[in-house]
């Protein structure tokens, strides 16, 4: 598999080079042998994770998601009690029930 040129934090590090107005797209693609399309794919995944990151959790989807792990909880209860009877019912009826 070949090895990526540029790391993570290189790309980050020309995407704030330009942003900062350190350096022009042309600039920056020019001294690092990359083309202007290929910088802004670069660009635009930096700012749809900075928007992600910088995000307010959907509080509608985490109450949706408390009330299912509730859920879950309660049904894994319901199948250790479950579980529980089924194996003093075996061990009621002897070793010959197996």
């Amino acid at each position: 598999m070949k090895q990526p040129r540029f790391t993570a934090e290189a790309k980050a590090n020309l995407i704030l080079e330009v942003l900062r107005g350190e350096s022009t797209v042309s600039e920056v693609c020019r001294e690092h042998g990359i083309a202007q399309s290929l910088f802004y794919k670069w660009r635009d995944k930096f700012m749809s994770g900075a928007i992600k990151g910088l995000s307010v959790p959907n509080k509608e989807n985490h109450n949706g998601k408390a009330g299912e792990i509730r859920q879950l909880k309660q049904l894994i209860g319901e199948l250790t009690v479950e579980n529980q009877v089924l194996k003093k019912t075996q061990e009621l009826m002897g070793p010959h029930s197996k």
